[in-house]
């Protein structure tokens, strides 16, 4: 055998195991963060950070503000979750703490907000569209019958416990259509909403629910939440909406974090906070029975995690590192009332 063609067969077998590292490597990756993404071209580009977007507009001076100002949503997810969830987060509503909240429709305990809004209709209120079912022992199906979206029910007749078993089993006409009976059912209950979410981000992540999303945002006039990192996805296939509005930098508490150093965690946020329109997430609720119950065996999110958001998000030192900093807080009606003025 001839010394090119030795070299030749080396560097081909040197190619294809390079080649399969890095595929492991990617599938690695996506599995240990949770991230369930199948199309290897979308997982490269999530990994390299392509965030691809033009901001709206002038959006900065459309909310009153000039373009070097720092804008802030303080946004609580989660309402209708439980009673303690519902009695932190419109206690924090009412005060100023948070600014923004999206209710999970799927939930039992949505009809407290029904009424809070009812009396309080310039509270920001949106529709954290909700296709899993993650707690171990507390569970929901969706607002339709699980017969006409069986694609999204498990065989325990729940939505599926994690955002994979979703992305893997969900058929996207019959995921639009749940999510269409959520958004009618805030506003059949009397919900002000403005925007809609993703909880746990589930629709983020396959372009084909990520394109139904941004279009129920259309079809119903409403904001929609994007964090710039989501943006990857928009390419020559997939134009950027023309009336869509991007948070340029998102902030959440990390799995795995120590409540204790939630304190520490947002004032630095604050303190660094960059001119643009950015978001922070929180998840509140008392470290009571109900919430113990319903979070077992899950730290994350849990009882004592969405204690200290609370104590965090209402305490005075908060409250003067965002005077300090001399942060502008806006919320997702505002957005609406600029990109769907017909909305008003």
């Amino acid at each position: 055998m001839s010394r090119i063609k030795k070299l030749l067969i080396f560097f081909t077998k040197w190619t294809l195991i390079s080649l399969l590292t890095i595929i492991l490597l990617v599938i690695g990756y996506f599995e240990y963060k949770e991230i369930p993404i199948y199309d290897y071209k979308l997982a490269y580009k999530f990994m390299k950070g392509d965030q691809n977007y033009t901001q709206y507009e002038n959006i900065a001076q459309k909310l009153g503000y000039k373009k070097e100002d720092k804008l802030l949503i303080i946004h609580a997810d989660d309402l209708g979750l439980s009673n303690s969830v519902n009695k932190a987060s419109l206690e924090a509503l009412k005060n100023g703490s948070v600014n923004s909240a999206s209710v999970m429709m799927t939930c039992e305990k949505i009809y407290e907000i029904s009424e809070f809004s009812k009396q309080n209709p310039e509270i920001d209120f949106g529709v954290h569209l909700t296709v899993t079912s993650e707690w171990k022992h507390y569970k929901w199906d969706g607002v339709l019958d699980s017969s006409v979206i069986p694609s999204l029910i498990n065989s325990e007749g729940s939505l599926y416990e994690n955002i994979k078993l979703v992305t893997l089993n969900a058929e996207v006409k019959q995921l639009k259509k749940e999510l269409q009976a959520q958004i009618d059912l805030a506003k059949s209950l009397g919900i002000n909403i403005s925007h809609i979410d993703s909880h746990e981000g589930a629709l983020f992540f396959k372009k084909e629910f990520f394109k139904a999303y941004l279009e129920l945002a259309d079809e119903n006039n409403l904001a929609v939440f994007v964090p710039d990192l989501v943006t990857v996805q928009f390419d020559d296939n997939f134009n950027q909406p023309e009336n869509l509005v991007i948070i340029d930098e998102l902030y959440m508490a990390k799995n795995g974090m120590n409540p204790n150093d939630f304190e520490d965690f947002y004032v630095d946020i604050l303190n660094n906070l960059k001119p643009g329109l950015n978001q922070i997430l929180v998840h509140l609720g008392y470290d009571d029975e109900e919430m113990k119950k319903i979070t077992i065996d899950h730290p994350n999110f849990g009882s004592e995690w969405r204690l200290e958001d609370l104590n965090v998000i209402t305490s005075k030192k908060f409250k003067n590192t965002l005077i300090e900093n001399n942060i502008k807080l806006v919320n997702w009606r505002e957005i609406q009332n600029i990109i769907y003025p017909s909305s008003l």
